[in-house]
């Protein structure tokens, strides 16, 4: 790896919401090798963020008597109280907020007739409320150049998509609103919102629920044959995260092998 590209993002600051496992893991393991700090926060798997922990002093140790290159936070995504306690934990860390990644989600198959009150409700605040707010929090304390990165699904823009993915669909298409005004809105402050859209992906999420059958023919429709990785989609989110995207706003990046 070259220099330029290990010091990247030397100095930054980032959050990872839903960040000790899947693509978060992989976004929190990459901005690091980028050169920023990381606060990555997690619901309830413990032993996932304390082995994300290790492996990040093991291969990324903090300069002596130098700030901790990760902490994990636990609290809740979608609770205005934890998003606050998030913000302000990663302030009095760190000093100053320079990069947000809004990954955490949920997903939950159900067609209409099997949806409950319950299921829209738990959606709708971990995959939309969550997001929202915590870019509401975090705005006033990005410096120009700031970054907003959201998570959506490359199903937005498929032709073939099964009945259960409605309420997942609903939040994610929520969310590329939010990339497209917010952009807008945070524009003035030089402050830049994306979204990246992956297709199918080999995290727990992604397998969680489908059988080996059903998901070798998901394998077989993929143009090259395979599932993405959570490095491939954390490649994107560090590009974003960095100068050279500094042009790139409101925009929606699908990262997904080819997928129609």
């Amino acid at each position: 790896m070259s220099t330029t590209s290990n010091t990247s993002l030397k100095g930054k600051v980032a959050i990872v919401t839903g960040g000790s496992k899947g693509i978060g893991a992989a976004a929190t393991l990459h901005l690091i090798s980028l050169g920023a700090n990381v606060v990555f926060s997690y619901s309830s798997d413990t032993a996932s963020a304390s082995a994300l922990e290790t492996k990040i002093k093991s291969e990324f140790p903090s300069p002596e008597a130098g700030l901790p290159r990760a902490i994990g936070f636990k609290g809740d995504s979608s609770s205005i109280t934890d998003i606050d306690a998030l913000v302000d934990q990663t302030l009095k860390v760190y000093h100053h907020i320079d990069i947000v990644v809004a990954n955490a989600g949920i997903m939950t198959l159900q067609d209409l007739a099997h949806t409950t009150e319950e299921i829209y409700d738990r959606h709708m605040n971990v995959n939309v409320k969550g997001p929202l707010f915590l870019a509401q929090r975090v705005a006033p304390h990005l410096p120009a150049g700031g970054r907003i990165i959201f998570l959506s699904t490359s199903l937005i823009a498929s032709s073939t998509v099964a009945p259960p993915y409605l309420i997942y669909l609903t939040t994610k298409g929520a969310i590329e609103q939010m990339v497209r005004v917010l952009a807008k809105d945070l524009a003035k402050g030089e402050i830049t919102v994306n979204g990246v859209a992956p297709g199918p992906t080999a995290t727990d999420m992604f397998f969680n629920g489908k059988s080996e059958a059903m998901l070798e023919m998901f394998k077989k429709s993929m143009p090259m044959g395979r599932f993405g990785t959570p490095e491939e989609i954390s490649n994107v989110i560090g590009w974003l995260a960095g100068d050279s995207s500094r042009w790139v706003s409101g925009q929606i990046i699908r990262a997904n092998g080819a997928m129609a």
